[in-house]
């Protein structure tokens, strides 16, 4: 059974501003000791968020106006650090849907990848455009559209950059791996049946 296929994704914007923020600051990693991830929405940039005794510090995501967003955008190298697949499901998790950003870190996009979480990229010059209109405007729709790939807001339009392979992934539900290899399951069992060494092979 194929995932959902992802062709357009509409919702209010999310910034989270500066470069190189690491999986880290995404996800504490005492946090990665949770044998499931169903939590993970409650942690995401829980260190940056939140003073040791509770108390908010300031951040967009504790932001009301920011309250419901959908597409979080930020700056260069996004995800960068340790590998951990717990940083993207975290925003999945909190209700991000999608991530703009100047550049990602390849294992982060990666992760994303496999949860269905598009990530792409624009340039410097228009990410601070955007970011700017969606902190003035935050209850603003924003549509990232993956078939034109393309970024609309208010009256304005950005191209945005997506690998084809990812691009095509999404956009045929084939994102998940497992449920791929799981819909070939009978293929799989033919090849089995033919290999000597998985038939009693002596």
């Amino acid at each position: 059974m194929k995932s959902e296929k992802i062709i357009q994704i509409r919702g209010k914007g999310i910034v989270v501003s500066g470069n190189d923020i690491d999986t880290d600051r995404i996800i504490p990693a005492r946090y990665l000791k949770e044998i499931t991830f169903a939590n993970m929405g409650n942690y995401a940039f829980y260190d940056e968020r939140f003073e040791e005794n509770g108390n908010m510090k300031k951040h967009s995501f504790n932001e009301d106006k920011f309250k419901g967003a959908s597409i979080l955008v930020a700056n260069k190298n996004f995800g960068c650090g340790s590998s951990r697949e717990h940083a993207p499901q975290s925003l999945m998790r909190s209700g991000i849907k999608a991530i703009i950003a100047e550049s990602f870190a390849d294992i982060f996009a990666g992760n994303c990848r496999m949860i269905g979480l598009p990530t792409a990229t624009i340039k410097l010059e228009s990410i601070q455009k955007l970011m700017n209109f969606i902190e003035n405007n935050p209850s603003e729709i924003l549509v990232v559209d993956l078939q034109k790939k393309e970024l609309a807001y208010n009256n304005s339009k950005l191209n945005f950059e997506m690998s084809n392979s990812l691009r095509d992934s999404l956009m045929e539900g084939t994102w998940d791996s497992t449920s791929v290899l799981l819909e070939a399951k009978d293929d799989i069992k033919k090849v089995v049946s033919r290999l000597p060494y998985l038939n009693n092979f002596t």
